[in-house]
């Protein structure tokens, strides 16, 4: 009995022992537990998920700089597509990388450092056009050149390899299907290989002669414009991305902003010369805020009378001799809605490759809303404020004054003028208010205008 109580008593023991020894903490050189682990692998995010959480600034800031190298050639608008991803994914393959679809920050930092590399080589620069009002980027490296006319503006290379057309025209009831099928046709020989069709804009591109183009336009109301970048096949590698840009910066109708336009650093109008001993008629919006007037090939100017209402500003200068003052004298006579008239003035020196050529365009002096004042459709180029207004006998009939457009606003406002003629006899009562008698002159216009130079802070 003895024996067998001792047998058991063995074995509880042993086993309270071996017990023991399995919770008892690990002492050194004890090996711990193995216990079998499952990987836990953390969820992938899709390169769109990682795109769509960036802000609106960010991704349209990634497209810009996809397409300036060439990677991305869809509309820049930050919107997340299958395009955009797979133009992160080949830049990251052209660059040796892991086509991941989502852009580390040393791979972001050095494709930002290359496009704005590209943009400064083709002197990328967003400009607001004077004749239109139309805002667009233009690459003023590859087309230094510019000219304008009451139509539009163009910018070409000085070989004419690239050239950028900004064109305006009314057409009633114009659409864009319409707009497109007709752009199709003009010029004559066009060969189309690409088309987009929607209701508020159109896209063409194919060749014109030699040349490959890229054409971009829209309309509203009765008012059609229109962008054409035409350039050799030569140049494609360097002018497509640049296209890609142009055709998302292009905003034909900008929306008006509140309060007055920002003024120009320098500004330049045309003067009339009305009396030999130096009197010149200008606009008064070009010489407001000048620390500084000067008349283009003779001297420093002041201002020394100004009609608010009317717009008009009377600068003399000193000691000019061989001055020529204009023949004013039909200036009693008032022009009747849908006179045919010609304007005689200089254009801003950046529209005729920093010359100072006297020009005249023609125009018609159209009713506006249904007040007496005139406007001049279609309005002169930059730098024609201030040009005087002759009929078809050459008679004086007044003042041309550039006003700022006014391209949107509510559907049931008159749309404002953007040129305006001062009648011939507010021009005559102001001068003779001020001491100038307008009697005589020259019938030649172009002998008696000026170029106004104002210069501001």
């Amino acid at each position: 009995m003895r024996s067998v109580l001792s047998a058991t008593l063995f074995v509880a023991f042993t086993s309270v022992c071996a017990q023991a020894q399995m919770t008892q903490p690990s002492g050194a050189g004890a090996k711990p537990k193995t216990v079998a682990t499952v990987p836990i692998r953390p969820a992938v995010q899709a390169p769109a998920d990682t795109a769509n959480a960036m802000a609106q600034a960010e991704r349209l800031g990634l497209q810009s700089d996809l397409a300036w190298v060439g990677e991305y050639n869809g509309a820049i608008t930050g919107d997340v597509s299958d395009r955009m991803v797979n133009a992160i994914k080949e830049y990251q393959k052209a660059k040796g990388g892991k086509p991941t679809g989502v852009l580390n920050p040393q791979e972001r930092s050095v494709l930002a450092e290359t496009a704005r590399r590209k943009q400064e080589g083709v002197g990328w620069k967003l400009v607001t056009d004077g004749v239109t009002g139309a805002r667009l980027g233009i690459p003023q490296k590859l087309v230094p050149q510019q000219s304008s006319d009451a139509n539009g503006t163009k910018w070409s290379s000085p070989t004419g390899t690239v050239q950028v057309v900004l064109t305006r025209r009314k057409e009633a009831g114009p659409t864009t299907a319409k707009l497109a099928d007709e752009e199709k046709k003009d010029p004559p020989g066009r060969t189309v290989d690409y088309t987009v069709v929607k209701p508020d804009f159109f896209v063409l591109s194919g060749l014109q002669g030699l040349k490959k183009f890229y054409l971009r336009g829209t309309f509203k109301g009765d008012e059609v414009r229109i962008m054409t970048i035409l350039y050799d096949q030569a140049m494609e590698n360097i002018v497509e991305p640049v296209v890609i840009a142009m055709s998302s910066a292009f905003t034909p109708f900008p929306a008006p902003v509140g309060g007055p336009p920002p003024r120009k650093t320098v500004d330049y109008g045309t003067g009339i010369v009305v009396s030999a001993d130096g009197a010149i008629l200008t606009d008064r919006e070009v010489t407001d805020g000048c620390i500084a007037i000067t008349i283009g090939g003779f001297s420093h100017a002041d201002r020394v009378a100004d009609d608010k209402e009317h717009g008009l500003a009377l600068l003399r200068i000193y000691g000019a001799g061989d001055l020529k003052p204009l023949d004013l004298s039909g200036g009693q006579a008032r022009p009747t809605p849908n006179t045919n008239v010609e304007l005689t003035g200089i254009l801003d020196p950046q529209s005729q490759g920093g010359g100072s050529a006297v020009s005249s365009v023609k125009a018609q002096a159209a009713q506006v809303g249904g007040g007496g004042d005139l406007a001049l459709s279609p309005p002169p180029a930059a730098g024609f404020s201030g040009a005087p207004v002759r009929d078809g006998d050459g008679r004086f009939v007044g003042l041309a004054l550039l006003k700022p457009a006014v391209i949107a606003g509510p559907a049931t406002s008159a749309p404002a003028a953007q040129a305006v003629l001062v009648q011939g006899d507010l021009v005559v009562d102001f001068l003779r208010a001020n001491g100038v008698a307008p009697a005589g002159g020259s019938s030649d216009a172009k002998a008696s205008v000026v170029r106004v130079i104002c210069v501001r802070k």
